[in-house]
């Protein structure tokens, strides 16, 4: 009877546990609700209401990015100094008030400093939510918390592009305004919901190395960074190479991207929790790192092969490599969980993953261009290149790994082994 009980599917499964992770679920769906209605017209806001051309939107947007990607490390952190649930609080009321003043930018200049300063407080708010993440949950629930997160991150973001378009076809200021407005109002809500989650021990930073630069210093953590920017090009490939290929070298109806989208978000949603299942080592973070960079080596020629087929062979030859591209992403990203929660010393988990952030920016700068002209302006050899890069990173994984696991984190001459878990919160209520 117990097995049958452990083998049937229940609807209490797709709840987080109790608790801190449920709430953490809850307040991903919430934030996402109002991020996915602002982004589905946000280009359209910034042109009709602002009155920016195209051309200042993309700037203003870059130049965003940019600083963010500069200045992710000192963010990281500001962000271990403050401590997890400040900074997420203060990233998160920072940001609402941003986000809040965007209908008064009255120039191409206010329009840069906003999205600077989105953008900015955005990333503070996401350091502290994974320090925070890491300090409450226990060692071997992290990864799972953080899955059911983006699990429901993903059901919100959808609801909000819903919410999102209803706002467009009003074709109104207003509607505009609103969409704005409502993005705010998450935001601050967001900030309320976590500023009453419950407190973790303080982290002692006085034996910490002051210098920016010192979690550089840490060369196998630097070289697995490095790594998974690499594998992340999974994601360019999905949103940017897969539609101009299906478009330009294909048979494929222009509407089967939809469709291919939505799967996608589908699968994430569905199956991003199982996709952690037994990520509680650093061994079970390279198996993971290597069986996601296989998938994408199997997804290119996949793609390729979609440009000789014809109909219905063309649509599930492109639903096949989005299948492989999403199963790269979910277990790149439990892997990367683990990586970025377990293996830096419990003061320095902003710094770590204020390093990997910057590194990934610089990384995806050259992505786009460069696999275009190896997937679409080749005519498709150039996929084989594509996976001949992923194939590298899928040899690379253990190794790389190995050098993490064998090399103690060190910091003021303070050797770091892997830090103990923390005890699991009282459920809240």
């Amino acid at each position: 009877m117990d097995g049958m009980d452990r083998g049937r599917w229940r609807p209490s499964r797709l709840l987080p546990p109790p608790g801190v992770p449920r709430t953490i679920a809850f307040q991903s769906a919430l934030l996402a609700v109002g991020s996915g209605t602002f982004l589905t017209g946000s280009i359209v806001f910034f042109n009709r209401v602002l009155g920016l051309t195209p051309l200042q939107i993309g700037a203003g947007l870059s130049v965003a990015g940019l600083t963010a990607a500069a200045v992710s490390l000192p963010i990281g952190i500001l962000a271990d100094r403050l401590g997890g649930r400040r900074a997420w609080v203060v990233g998160a009321a920072m940001e609402a008030a941003a986000v809040a003043t965007y209908p008064l930018a009255r120039s191409f200049v206010e329009f840069v400093a906003l999205m600077v300063a989105t953008t900015l407080t955005d990333s503070l708010a996401y350091y502290g939510r994974t320090i925070y993440t890491a300090d409450a949950i226990p060692a071997q629930g992290r990864v799972r918390t953080m899955a059911f997160a983006r699990s429901y991150l993903n059901v919100g973001f959808t609801v909000g592009t819903g919410v999102g378009a209803a706002a467009l076809a009003l074709d109104s200021t207003p509607a505009l305004i609103g969409m704005v407005l409502l993005n705010a109002a998450v935001l601050l809500v967001d900030a309320a919901v976590v500023s009453r989650l419950l407190p973790t021990p303080a982290t002692r930073h006085e034996r910490v190395r002051r210098s920016p630069l010192a979690v550089l210093r840490d060369r196998p953590y630097v070289a697995v960074a490095v790594l998974i920017a690499i594998l992340l090009y999974h994601a360019v490939i999905f949103t940017d190479i897969i539609p101009l290929w299906a478009i330009t070298h294909t048979d494929a109806p222009r509407a089967i991207l939809g469709a291919l989208f939505a799967l996608n978000t589908l699968l994430a949603v569905a199956l991003q929790v199982p996709a952690t299942r037994g990520t509680d080592s650093l061994p079970a973070a390279a198996r993971l790192m290597r069986r996601a960079a296989l998938a994408t080596v199997v997804a290119c020629p996949v793609a390729a092969l979609a440009g000789l087929t014809r109909g219905v062979w063309t649509i599930a030859a492109l639903a096949l490599a989005v299948v492989l591209l999403t199963t790269t992403e979910l277990w790149l990203s439990a892997a990367q969980w683990f990586l970025q929660t377990d293996v830096p010393p419990p003061a320095l988990r902003g710094a770590y993953v204020g390093m990997g952030r910057m590194i990934s920016s610089i990384a995806s700068t050259a992505a786009p261009v460069g696999l275009t002209l190896l997937a679409v302006q080749t005519g498709g050899w150039g996929w084989w290149v594509i996976a001949a890069v992923f194939l590298a990173c899928a040899v690379a994984a253990g190794p790389v790994v190995g050098w993490v696991a064998r090399t103690p984190r060190v910091d003021d001459g303070q050797r770091h082994e892997r830090p103990p878990a923390a005890p699991a919160p009282e459920p809240a209520g």
